[in-house]
């Protein structure tokens, strides 16, 4: 975004001027005292200083362009950068100095501070780019610019600032989809880019083998055995459109930072992920996102080419500083689901008290649909377990977290007996982990 012309600057000393006046103070006292009749070198010397700065803020030159460049689009936790590009009249600069006021959600601090070089094959622009890794979804704004440049001796300096409003969406990360390795899957499975009939141990006949040993016995037709007097076994089909929905804990446990983000953006990265594998299985993909009431309901997806929905729907999900209302939530969800489907629950608790309510809502879930509750591993609790304790403080810290890790392993062994399938595992090695067990219940034909 360019800005508007500059018009000429006031003159203003740098922090070099300000020192060397400090100096001089001194200097001046011992003059005064050791030399009454000389006071007039002093107003002289603080004459020239004034006289010094300002022509070399003259020298620095005049402003002609300024100029903010920022992606309209941007990922949550990936690099984003920002260009400050200027240009000036005539002149001499020693440095050249900038800073940004932007949304905190674009960059820790929501600030930035930046110095400007010269470009080598252009003559005449100054520029620096300068990166920031966005922490949380939604809107960014950036606001505000201010320019700082010097003269050749740096005692003078020339300021700007100006008002940029420029936003920056920020949408779910989305590197794991794009990964070499997922792309390579995808492209060497069965279910890859171009749609195949699977042969697996669905409903759907496919066509008869013979039977070879090592073969499920179960799988021998013997009325077509009996007519061909050899042992014949059936290929079925591998069912596809089963429905997957993707619900997501918004409250306040999932708002919780795990290595600089948000609980509920790792959640969302390796959901999509997933989701991306599921539809390019043929499968029916849909998200659902829930606080203290349902707020986010997509339609199902069936198509990889409509991926883009799901990915807006997911940057929709708000963050909320209040515990979630699962019976609310999940009776809702239940309401819409007309068939059997897979749940995958992504969420989070403190203690087995506020997950009492959780597993209630789970439970009569189960009894329908098939559950997945994925949780993203506690790294700094496991750290605090596994630290040797140096004194009493450190000892009182480690026996907290030790309970509270067997607190919560005692809750997802109560889901586990319920009949929900569990997902413990850090964030990096979570979306990965949802894939290989989404893949395992579909070739068992547990969803229809």
């Amino acid at each position: 975004m360019k800005l508007p012309r500059i018009p000429s600057l006031p003159i203003v000393p740098t922090e070099r001027a300000a020192w060397l006046a400090a100096a001089a103070a001194p200097i001046a006292l011992v003059v005064a005292a050791t030399a009454p009749n000389a006071w007039i070198v002093a107003p002289a010397a603080v004459a020239t200083l004034l006289m010094i700065v300002l022509l070399d803020g003259l020298l620095a030159g005049t402003l002609a362009e300024l100029e903010v460049i920022a992606p309209a689009d941007a990922e949550v936790g990936e690099p984003v950068p920002l260009t400050v590009r200027c240009a000036f009249i005539a002149g001499t600069r020693s440095r050249i100095e900038s800073a940004l006021e932007f949304d905190p959600r674009l960059g820790e601090g929501g600030k930035a501070l930046l110095q400007l070089l010269s470009e080598p094959h252009q003559h005449g622009q100054i520029r620096t780019i300068h990166h920031v890794r966005p922490v949380r979804r939604g809107t960014a704004s950036i606001g505000r610019v201010w320019l700082r440049w010097q003269g050749p001796v740096g005692l003078g300096a020339r300021q700007v600032e100006r008002a940029v409003q420029r936003e920056v969406r920020i949408w779910p990360d989305l590197t794991p989809v794009r990964s070499r390795e997922l792309q390579t899957f995808l492209k060497d499975a069965q279910f890859g880019l171009v749609a195949r009939r699977i042969r697996g141990e669905g409903t759907q006949f496919e066509s008869l083998a013979e039977y070879e040993p090592g073969m499920d016995r179960r799988r021998i037709d013997w009325k077509a055995s009996a007519r061909h007097t050899r042992l014949y076994a059936r290929e079925n089909e591998s069912e596809r459109n089963n429905q997957i929905v993707f619900a997501f804990d918004c409250g306040q446990a999932m708002c919780e930072p795990v290595d600089g983000l948000p609980r509920i953006d790792r959640a969302v990265s390796a959901a999509l992920t997933c989701a991306y594998v599921a539809l390019k299985s043929g499968d029916r993909v849909s998200l659902f996102g829930f606080a203290q009431r349902p707020e986010v309901m997509t339609p199902f997806i069936n198509d990889a080419r409509a991926f883009h929905r799901l990915q807006s729907a997911a940057a929709g999900l708000d963050y909320h500083s209040v515990d979630s209302n699962f019976t609310l939530a999940l009776a809702t969800l239940a309401a819409r689901l007309q068939r059997r489907s897979l749940i995958v629950l992504f969420s989070d608790f403190t203690d087995p008290t506020a997950a009492e309510l959780m597993i209630e809502s789970l439970g009569r879930l189960v009894d329908r649909h098939l559950v997945l509750f994925v949780t993203i591993a506690d790294s700094e609790l496991e750290e605090i377990v596994g630290a040797e304790p140096g004194d009493l403080t450190a000892l009182a810290r480690s026996v907290t977290a030790d309970a509270l890790a067997r607190q919560r392993a005692l809750v997802l062994q109560r889901l586990r007996r319920l009949g929900a399938d569990v997902i413990e595992a850090p964030w990096d090695k979570i979306g990965y982990q949802l894939i290989d067990r989404y893949l395992q219940i579909k070739r068992s034909e547990a969803i229809g």
